[in-house]
């Protein structure tokens, strides 16, 4: 049997603040399931950057606010186990989910458009881009609300629910 960690995710995130990296680490381990320690990589980009990588691998010419590249096949709200997935393990040996890609700028503007803080824009493109990883995405309505409501249910724990 299986010891579930209190503690599963560890972000390579050295654009975030050690208190909102933390924040936001805590909050996805209570979010998610797991047999493992899970590793994510974020990264906060230039305009140019992510648009040139949105152009790369979508091939959609234009400058978007958060991409995710998951590095496996996930299951929106499964749990997350390490069992045959010794290829996907990092040089630490947490399971490796994927990178988050986000534009400060585009978070910038949308904090302001949206009437929040920075902190809680970048945070929640974050936790998207990590929701994504874990296998959830907003193709349908009923995965749209589902992952609205994952989203919100991580950013409340942070303290950082709509009115922020």
């Amino acid at each position: 049997m299986s010891k579930e960690r209190s503690h599963a995710f560890h972000l390579d995130a050295q654009d975030l603040s050690e208190r909102s990296r933390e924040h936001l680490e805590t909050a996805l381990s209570a979010s998610v399931e797991t047999d493992a320690e899970l590793a994510l990589e974020l990264l906060v980009v230039d305009e140019e950057e992510i648009r040139s990588l949105n152009a790369r691998t979508r091939a959609i010419d234009r400058v978007t606010d958060v991409l995710s590249f998951p590095s496996m096949e996930l299951t929106a709200g499964e749990p997350v186990r390490s069992e045959g997935r010794d290829d996907e393990l990092d040089e630490e040996g947490r399971l490796f989910l994927g990178s988050v890609v986000i534009c400060e700028k585009r978070a910038r503007e949308q904090a302001e458009e949206y009437g929040h803080s920075y902190e809680r824009e970048l945070n929640y493109l974050a936790v998207h881009g990590a929701m994504h990883c874990l296998g959830y995405d907003h193709e349908t309505e009923e995965q749209k609300r589902a992952m609205r409501a994952k989203e919100e249910e991580i950013l409340n724990k942070m303290n950082l629910g709509r009115e922020e």
